[in-house]
């Protein structure tokens, strides 16, 4: 711990400045820049004073202590007409101290604003952060007087005027996402072209090489790891760590400083703005569910401060923190202050800074009231109903660790889900498990058993096979156990259960067969991914076979293992970004992967027509018996291009498609389907030949012989 330097105390800081402070307003939250002045509004229910402390610039020292003069509905307000952008401040809130009670006030702590802006300096661990003495018998039910304002980071007022020109948002269709899961720092840590005083920013994402790839990849939408600002846990401080993921909030409407490159929160809007100029959404992960405070034994640091009975989730032993996040806390956002305060949140980084979307990280929580999961709850019912939330894109995390917390499916329409049922069917199955082949069907059909119904379309399932949360693609064939002891906890963090194959060897080889094999691997779950119905998502790096030297959970390596490294690109993963572009470009050019209706297989009388057929290695349609066959390992997938495209009902006039599977380990034989309006097939994609262009042309009701481990799509001709 450091030892805690001098600092103004309560008797040396100025006497509030009464003659200049006004009643204020109690709208809206924060600190808010009218032009003339700057109005200060705070919520909270059980303090009974509020004082606002002024700070110099650098947030060094106290310089003055104005006691907000006026209380509405449950709101602290004032206003200061002398007040400028720059200004630096933070509350002390005075209060009972009564855990037991669920009030843990203690005016001795500096506390950042929720509704900050911006956020100065960093959070420095010391004895004097909690609200109780560290050490003392009594535990969180002693009350420490030590001033905490030396160590903790301050809140700066900012103008939020920002120049967005003809900036307009993308507007992808849903159909038509592709998201890709990155992070600031990491991404751009060892970018070559990125100046060294730019990378690990968001200056360092929009640089124009950066921008290039991404485009030219195919993405569409860029899904960045939490940005809100954050703290370092200190367990991970005295090991030397930071916490490099981000999922620590303690601000969340501030962007997290160390991704600035200079002072001005505004880079982050002329990130957003350089990212829709060629067409490239921008999702934020957000973190809404538990706060950096942790539980009765953690730092008080805002909320905690402001108002701990409302902010929290607390036990009947009100002294106590209901956990379901496995963090210490969880947010109450069956408050109606709390969830205005994240509704608020969404809207200002919709609004102000134009981001897409959102991907709502252990979304269970935020759905949970007291009584369990509703998906009819406060927060989905807010997300649903406001006229700027429900325009955007919205993604559930749909699980968390407390009661009935696996909700995949469940979330109201209009959402989005991330789907680990297609993660985990799609590793087993190329794996060579047993008995995965008719889960995968229904995975590849953008699972209709967990979202039709309702009214959803098959975009509500976010497919992915790796995210940041465990192995890499490359990883994923590279070992069979994961290696985290760069972590320092002996190997016990990370799951375990990762459904991953070495194919030989734990780890990177010099086997020419291996590598192949590995590599034929990466493309097939990369087809399967991205000629899937669903939204996919692919995790930055995957596309040229980035590893985490087998480390699964890299939550705290701010280094090297997480870094991309760019220069350490080699020709085999040159050839998996062409590879990677091929497939999206094809699956973009091809009505059929993103047509908004669940496949159901049946066969439309009318119409005369199945939108999907499954058949067996013989051309024949697959029955039951096969279905059931646990040794079974080949399918074929024939989308019909005349199947009825919307609720109206006529033919449709697209190409019809043909995905041939087979993940046994020899060389299997396909014949191809008789249908009407194909008479020949074309190979758009093999993964045994992944350099090729248009690989080969079967005659119709030819034959092909499918390589073992080995994926391929066909389009039908009628020449």
């Amino acid at each position: 711990m450091n030892q805690m330097p001098r600092i103004s105390t309560a008797q040396s800081v100025a006497s509030p400045a009464r003659h200049r402070v006004l009643e204020g307003r109690p709208f809206p939250l924060g600190a808010n820049w009218d032009g003339l002045g700057v109005n200060f509004a705070l919520f909270s229910a059980n303090a009974t004073k509020v004082e606002l402390c002024l700070f110099d610039n650098d947030g060094l020292r106290e310089l003055e202590r104005i006691e907000l003069p006026e209380y509405t509905d449950e709101v602290w307000h004032g206003y200061l007409p002398d007040a400028r952008p720059g200004q630096v401040y933070g509350y002390r809130v005075h209060g009972p101290y009564a855990p037991a009670e669920g009030h843990r006030f203690n005016p001795n702590k500096l506390l950042l604003d929720p509704y900050a802006k911006q956020i100065v300096g960093e959070l420095q661990w010391d004895p004097a952060l909690f609200g109780y003495t560290l050490g003392s018998p009594d535990a969180d039910l002693s009350f420490d007087r030590r001033d905490s304002a030396a160590f903790v980071p301050k809140c700066r007022v900012i103008d939020p005027a920002f120049t967005w020109g003809e900036d307009r948002r993308p507007q992808i269709p849903w159909e038509r996402t592709i998201f890709y899961e990155a992070h600031v720092r990491g991404y751009t840590m060892k970018h070559p072209a990125v100046p060294e005083a730019l990378r690990g920013s968001f200056a360092g994402m929009m640089h124009h090489e950066v921008i290039d790839y991404i485009r030219k990849l195919g993405i569409t939408a860029l899904e960045l790891l939490p940005i809100h600002a954050f703290v370092d846990d200190s367990y991970l401080v005295e090991k030397g760590k930071h916490n490099y993921w981000g999922y620590n909030t303690i601000s969340f409407f501030a962007p997290q400083a160390r991704y600035l490159s200079g002072p001005f929160v505004n880079e982050f809007k002329e990130m957003v703005a350089q990212f829709h100029r060629v067409g490239i959404e921008i999702i934020l992960d957000v973190v809404y569910n538990h706060t950096a405070e942790g539980n009765e034994l953690g730092p008080t640091l805002s909320f905690k401060g402001i108002d701990n009975a409302s902010y929290y989730r607390l036990a009947p032993d009100r002294r106590y923190y209901i956990n379901d996040t496995g963090t210490g806390n969880t947010v109450n956002l069956s408050h109606q202050r709390v969830l205005q305060m994240v509704a608020d949140s969404l809207r200002y980084w919709a609004q102000e800074t134009r981001v897409d979307g959102f991907r709502f990280d252990l979304a269970t929580i935020l759905a949970r009231e007291p009584y369990g999961f509703d998906e009819g709850g406060g927060f989905l019912d807010a997300c649903r109903q406001d006229p700027v939330l429900s325009q955007v894109k919205l993604i559930a995390e749909p699980w968390d660790c407390g009661p009935g917390g696996y909700q995949v499916g469940h979330f109201s329409p209009g959402w989005a889900e991330w789907n680990d049922r297609f993660r985990d069917t799609t590793r087993a199955y190329w794996k060579g498990d047993e008995g995965k082949l008719a889960e995968l069907a229904t995975r590849l059909s953008a699972s209709p058993d967990l979202f039709n119904k309702r009214g959803r379309k098959p975009w509500a399932s976010v497919n992915f096979v790796t995210a940041h949360d465990g192995f890499t693609l490359n990883d994923l064939v590279s070992y069979n156990h994961k290696h985290n002891e760069a972590n320092g906890e002996d190997n016990r963090d990370g799951h375990s259960h990762n459904l991953a194959w070495n194919h030989g060897v734990e780890g990177p080889t010099d086997d020419p067969e291996i590598r192949e094999l590995r590599f034929r691997q990466m493309r097939n779950l990369l087809s399967t991914l991205l000629l899937s119905r669903g939204t996919p998502m692919i995790l930055a790096g995957d596309e040229f076979a980035r590893s985490q030297q087998g480390n699964n959970n890299a939550y705290a390596q701010d280094n090297e293992i997480s870094w991309l490294d760019w220069e350490g690109i080699d020709e085999d993963g040159r050839r998996l970004i062409e590879f990677t572009q091929r497939l999206i470009e094809t699956r973009q050019r091809q009505p059929l992967f993103h047509r908004g209706r669940f496949l159901t297989g049946a066969y439309n009388e009318e119409l005369g027509v199945k939108d999907v057929t499954w058949v067996d290695p013989s051309g024949a349609e697959m029955t039951c018996e096969q279905w059931n066959d646990g040794n079974a390992r080949c399918v074929g997938m024939l989308l019909d291009g005349r199947a009825q495209v919307t609720g109206i009902r006529r033919k449709g006039s697209d190409n019809t498609l043909f995905l041939l599977f087979n993940a046994h380990h020899e060389t299997v034989t396909f014949k191809f389907p008789a249908v009407p309006q194909c008479r020949t097939w074309e190979c758009l994609i093999d993964t045994d030949k992944p350099g090729d262009g248009k690989l080969s042309r079967i005659k119709k009701e030819g034959h092909y012989d499918m390589v073992g481990r080995s994926l391929s799509l066909w389009e039908g001709r009628q020449a």
